[in-house]
């Protein structure tokens, strides 16, 4: 069993952890997951960002927001989802100058297929944990990210 030392000033400072995990699933995951699927992750990042959007119309500009990117940039991805069939272009119901972009039943599926993923992966990590901290950690990492959907850098 992992024995936690709270002395440990290591421990405390969970910054330089937390971005060492980034950089781990950062270098592995693309690969992996597009082995597992015919989609470039690409379109799983896309998706994911309409999925986040908190407008109840998602453009393209939620998009860039979503994935940190310029204009220019999350169009041209958009543009390629949009061409594997995993997303749709339609007018605005709101405002007709506006142009909306929703998920496909396809693109749910990547999406699904996604986050089934996803979730192997952390029940793998996390197999030699007890249940108790495996789903700590899980309501943690949800608080996390829950706390960074407003966060604008």
């Amino acid at each position: 069993m992992y024995r936690i030392d709270y002395s440990d000033p290591v421990l405390s400072d969970g910054g330089p952890a937390l971005f060492r995990l980034v950089r781990f699933f950062a270098r592995r995951w693309i690969t992996q997951a597009s082995e597992a699927s015919e989609a470039n992750v690409q379109h799983v990042l896309v998706l994911e960002a309409v999925n986040a959007s908190r407008e109840g119309e998602p453009t393209v500009n939620a998009v860039a927001h979503q994935l940190g990117l310029d204009h220019s940039g999350a169009s041209r991805m958009v543009k390629q989802t949009v061409a594997a069939g995993y997303l749709t272009r339609a007018e605005s119901e709101q405002d007709r100058r506006r142009t909306v972009i929703r998920i496909t039943a396809s693109g749910h599926d990547l999406l699904d297929a996604a986050h089934q993923w996803q979730r192997q992966k952390f029940s793998e990590l996390t197999r030699t944990w007890p249940d108790h901290d495996r789903q700590q950690f899980a309501v943690y990492l949800h608080r996390l990210a829950n706390e960074t959907a407003g966060w604008c850098p």
